[in-house]
């Protein structure tokens, strides 16, 4: 981490630190290890995501899922400093953390907010049809997502970056703030998005409110049908 780069009076000492956000640290030639370092990689794939949706697609839905996202995080880093629980001692390079504390596990605390707010978010806000295989269909999306996250939990515990415990507080205390941001949002942000759609802000933006739709793939692909025949009979 440390070289000498000579120069033209003497050598000057740089310092070169790993970029913490994404630097996981396994086991050389454990492929298992390997496999859960990339799949630790999960809450920032997830944030990515979110940003590339939030640009493309600008629905308060979106935003809100996100936007609460944010606030776990910040609630994490505020606990953790609160209780300056230490990390496992072995096998872990300090100088890769991006924070030393390690209760509760951020990771962890990511995918349980995650987890329980999409649960929620497809069960109760998007209608596909009344038949069994609409339930079938979100009862797959969901366990694959919650087996996505458990697989996050278990890499860093694997890789020791957490306790057992801390990464249950973590995934308890996720799924806590996960169902509580989703009632609010349920309760009483939802109702506000039809006025907030028609907000100069939101105009200016280009923000969407696409809560009192059922089906949005369904609308969205029906809703360009149409316009294409439109102006495919204006330009015949």
């Amino acid at each position: 981490r440390r070289r000498v780069e000579k120069m033209a009076g003497g050598s000057l000492e740089v310092e070169r630190v790993p970029f913490t956000l994404t630097y996981v640290q396994y086991e050389k030639g454990d492929l298992l290890g390997m496999f859960l370092a990339l799949c630790s990689l999960g809450p920032v794939f997830l944030m990515v995501s979110f940003a590339t949706l939030i640009l493309f697609r600008r629905d308060l839905q979106t935003v809100t899922f996100c936007f609460g996202l944010v606030l776990n995080e910040l609630l994490n880093f505020v606990l953790k400093h609160l209780i300056n629980a230490p990390r496992p001692t072995e096998g872990i390079d300090r100088n890769s953390l991006l924070v030393e504390y390690g209760m509760p596990s951020g990771h962890a605390q990511f995918m349980g907010f995650f987890a329980t707010y999409f649960t929620l978010l497809v069960f109760f806000r998007v209608l596909l049809s009344t038949d069994v295989m609409d339930l079938v269909w979100k009862s797959l999306l969901t366990a694959a997502v919650i087996s996505a996250s458990a697989v996050v939990c278990i890499s860093r515990y694997y890789l020791g970056y957490h306790s057992n415990y801390q990464i249950l507080c973590g995934v308890a205390v996720g799924s806590l703030v996960g169902g509580v941001w989703f009632a609010v949002m349920q309760f009483l942000l939802s109702p506000l998005f039809p006025y907030i759609f028609y907000w100069k802000i939101s105009e200016i933006m280009l923000l969407k409110d696409m809560s009192l739709i059922p089906n949005v793939l369904w609308f969205e692909f029906t809703s360009l049908r149409m316009e294409t025949r439109k102006r495919m009979r204006k330009s015949q």
